[in-house]
């Protein structure tokens, strides 16, 4: 079983995390332990509207230090901050385990298991940039919520579909998503 740690922050974008979400809940052999920064779940509930509880993942607050994931002694397998907001990111650069997403992403990093921080911010700071490469440095990768057009997305779940089937990869999770590139033929066509 593949145990993966799902933090939710307060940046827009909450459909990234209720479509990754709801998909998890319905993938065999992939449990996940959820976690919402405060803005995280207010965020989530005026852009989403659903219980977090309807998914089925144990949810944990966001300053219990208790929680498994919270040592590295747990054994999971990975972690993904979705939405990520510039200001969690900056907390994780710089190590900062003020709450539980924080310490977990501060526990995966340190254990060498893959950290996803699916940034919803724009335009970039020069101070964003550098948390971006800071995290980078130490092991996280920056995905950011940034869609693709190549499958030809034709309303906006296949659309962020395209965001998550990148995030699902880096976690090592199968998932067809969306339509994968495989390329073009001489002739011009797919």
């Amino acid at each position: 079983m593949k145990r993966i740690v799902v933090g939710v922050g307060g940046a827009s974008g909450s459909i990234y995390a209720h479509r990754l979400l709801s998909f998890l809940a319905q993938c065999e052999g992939v449990t996940a332990d959820v976690v919402f920064s405060n803005m995280g779940r207010l965020v989530f509930r005026d852009e989403v509207g659903v219980d977090p509880a309807e998914y089925g993942f144990k949810i944990y607050g966001p300053k219990d230090m208790t929680a498994p994931f919270a040592s590295g002694s747990a054994r999971y397998d990975g972690m993904v901050v979705v939405p990520c907001s510039a200001g969690g990111l900056g907390r994780i650069a710089h190590g900062l385990s003020t709450d539980l997403i924080g310490r977990s992403a501060d526990v995966t990093l340190k254990e060498r298991r893959p950290l996803v921080l699916v940034v919803r911010e724009s335009p970039y700071s020069l101070v964003h940039l550098k948390n971006m490469t800071a995290v980078t440095e130490a092991g996280a990768i920056v995905l950011p919520a940034s869609p693709s057009f190549y499958s030809g997305p034709t309303n906006v779940d296949q659309l962020v579909d395209t965001v998550l089937c990148r995030v699902l990869d880096r976690l090592g999770i199968d998932n067809e998503l969306m339509k994968r590139w495989t390329g073009r033929d001489p002739g011009g066509s797919r």
